[in-house]
């Protein structure tokens, strides 16, 4: 698009790595653009994105956030999302649905390998996308080394647009290369146009040059015109950059300091001038006509649940309050309310405009992800989908008891609103386990639960499913005997108890001769064997045993089959007492992905936590990354992921399944015996 009234609202997208200045350049342009007077603090908590009381209490964001705003008489909505590994999922339906997502970098090139995940997801959608490299106020280092040390992350040229007039201190302005002007930073304020410094200006030419040559590579014309040494006009510049920026085919960098204002206005022109048409978005989701994308779910309160949605097409008329919505899977709802958003304000508004982002009120079977028909007509969204397997988990109960009905419901909420989220019954230990992206991600979602649901939940490391087995075999007879007036009870079973194969579970035969057990009671005595395996001498559930029934006696009248699966149950008690019980620990296959430059710290935690390294290769289609293959056992898993992260500084990822169950002897095996014993006896 060129200036002037947008046909379409603009939705913007501010991603890239914790801590980089995303939601400071947020207050920013909405300081630049006249929507508020003065420009608030992520510090304290007064900005008008990260409003949630689980984001100002640890300083940065936790859920996305949406704030509307005009500048030079077209509409922007500006989406913030949040950096931290543990909250990387609130984009995964952004990206797709914007029209550009600026990715926010700091100066040091040392961080730039903090940047592969998002390019490479950027990359995958085939999303257009901008860097905005802030703090350059206080870069040590040159540009053009960082961009080096990025390029190699994404798949398309970096194509740097401007370029830093330097001070002793750092960066005090800047050269526009499109548009040949330099300007120096007034903080707090529009920058300054100036001359070209003469010192500055065969710098210009060269970058310059650079930044036609890249684009060039991509517009014949513009090639001939270098090739006969012929400037190129400003306005053919200007649109090459918009045309190959929508094309993704460069990835332009623009330079400058959120906390200073400095080279926000610049960034707005941009985005003004080469943000990518709707319809380009509309394309790559595969939108088919009149819809909208879902991008989140939220409960506000008596306001119920509410669907966030970008409005994809629909004509003038957009999206009207009233409207029936199809779901991807043809059902149809009526949409009760549209509500312009604005950080966690709202207000009641009519209609939607094509490309504005709005929450929807009572659409109660949309999900993150739907593609929403606004003509009748089911719509699939053809984008590829992020999956998120959980790495870290917390056994969680309400403290209050009489609260377990009103837990199930606020985590089925909290999973609507998050599904990165997962919670349910451990199907080996029977605890509830809350599984995410990580510890932080956990206890907001815990803080979310008492906040907005009202139930106070404590949480605790889960168990580990662990299960013993036996060494030798022992043959031992169950009788259970009792008379108390009228018909008694009476089973009487030998019974031979042995090692079975290391996972052929429980293996039970009979090898009665003369009818000394009837037939009819084989199944009783099966139960009562497995009944007594559900809890061994070392307090685990038996495993790997095989019971065989060798003999044993009835009476006509008061046996029974209750009174044969008793005798069983003894008569295998007994048998393992004398059968050498040993632990053994589910052991995991795991893979951790990792930066190569970590590559000898990750390789060292592995020891740590009674692990063996299988084996490690170049990570498939990444660049300077490698992936361990390593055996560790599931009780040393827990936490792996934050050490894995801290000596990655948060890269790092962590793949793992069962594989086998293995023998546990010494320390490892103490601890968790002593814990069993220590849980029984409350």
């Amino acid at each position: 698009m060129s200036g002037g009234k947008a046909a379409t609202v603009r939705a913007v997208a501010l991603s890239g790595p914790c801590g980089t200045g995303k939601t400071t350049l947020l207050e920013s342009m909405l300081l630049a653009a006249g929507r508020i007077q003065r420009k608030g603090s992520v510090s304290q908590g007064t900005s008008v994105g990260d409003a949630t009381e689980e984001a100002r209490a640890r300083g940065l964001s936790t859920d996305l956030n949406a704030v509307g705003f005009d500048f030079m008489n077209d509409r922007y909505v500006v989406l913030d999302c949040p950096g931290s590994i543990d909250f990387l999922s609130e984009a995964d339906n952004v990206l797709p649905a914007v029209d550009l997502t600026i990715v926010v970098a700091d100066p040091d090139p040392e961080r730039a390998s903090l940047l592969q995940p998002l390019l490479r997801r950027l990359d995958e959608l085939q999303a257009p996308h901008c860097i905005f490299i802030n703090k350059i106020d206080k870069a040590r280092g040159r540009v053009r080394d960082m961009i080096a040390a990025i390029q190699p992350y994404s798949l398309e040229p970096l194509v740097a647009r401007q370029i830093p007039i330097w001070n002793g201190s750092g960066a005090k302005g800047y050269i526009d290369l499109a548009l040949e002007r330099a300007y120096t930073y007034e903080s707090g304020k529009p920058s300054k146009l100036i001359q070209i410094p003469e010192e500055e200006k065969s710098r210009e030419v060269e970058a310059r040059y650079r930044m036609l040559e890249q684009m060039a590579d991509f517009d014949d014309e513009l090639m001939e015109e270098l090739i006969n040494e012929q400037p190129p006009g400003r306005d053919h510049v200007m649109s090459d950059l918009a045309d190959e920026l929508g094309r993704v085919q460069i990835v332009p960098v623009f330079l400058g300091s959120a906390e200073n204002g400095s080279g926000v206005l610049r960034l707005l022109k941009a985005l003004r001038h080469e943000t990518p048409a709707l319809s380009n978005a509309a394309q790559r989701l595969g939108a088919d006509g009149s819809s909208a994308a879902v991008l989140k779910t939220r409960y506000a309160g008596q306001a119920g649940r509410q669907t966030m949605v970008r409005v994809m097409s629909g004509g003038q008329r957009g999206l009207v309050d009233g409207d029936n919505i199809t779901l991807p899977d043809g059902h149809a709802e009526r949409v009760a309310g549209v509500f312009q958003i604005y950080g966690e304000s709202q207000s009641k508004v009519d209609s939607a405009a094509p490309g504005d982002i709005v929450y929807l009120g009572r659409i109660d079977k949309a999900k993150p992800g739907d593609l929403l028909g606004l003509n009748g007509q089911k719509q699939a969204n053809a984008t590829p989908k992020v999956s998120r397997t959980p790495v870290y988990s917390l056994a969680v109960e309400p403290l209050n008891r009489a609260d377990d009905v009103k837990l199930a419901t606020a985590m089925a909420r909290l999973i609507d609103e998050d599904p990165a989220l997962t919670f349910g019954p451990d199907a080996e230990t029977h605890e509830f386990r809350l599984s995410g992206q990580g510890e932080m991600h956990l206890r907001v979602a815990l803080d979310r639960v008492k906040r907005k649901f009202g139930v106070a939940v404590e949480s605790r490391r889960p168990q580990t499913p662990y299960r013993e087995t036996i060494r030798r075999s022992s043959t031992q007879r169950g009788k259970h005997k009792k008379q108390s007036g009228g018909h008694g009870q009476f089973g009487d079973v030998l019974l031979d108890v042995r090692p079975g194969e290391r996972g052929s579970g429980f293996v039970f035969s009979q090898k009665i001769h003369g009818g000394t057990v009837p037939k009819q009671y084989f199944g009783a005595v099966e139960e009562g064997a497995k009944d007594a395996l559900m809890k061994g001498p070392l307090g685990f559930p038996v495993v790997d045993v095989e019971v065989t029934l060798l003999d044993g006696s009835y009476h006509a009248v008061d046996s029974s089959e209750i009174a044969f699966r008793t005798a069983a149950r003894i008569g295998v008690n007994l048998a393992l007492e004398q059968c050498e019980s040993v632990l053994l620990e589910p052991v995991s296959l795991v893979i951790i992905h990792t930066p190569s430059d970590q590559m000898a710290r990750i390789t060292g935690l592995v020891p740590t936590r009674r692990g063996q390294i299988l084996g490690f290769e170049p990570r498939d289609g990444w660049f300077g990354w490698d992936s361990i293959r390593a055996a560790i056992p599931q009780d040393e898993l827990h936490d792996l992921i934050i050490e894995i992260r801290s000596a990655t500084q948060g890269l790092g990822e962590l793949e793992s399944a069962f594989d086998h169950m293995a023998e546990v002897t010494g320390k490892a095996a103490s601890r968790a015996v002593e814990a069993r014993q220590a849980a029984a006896a409350k």
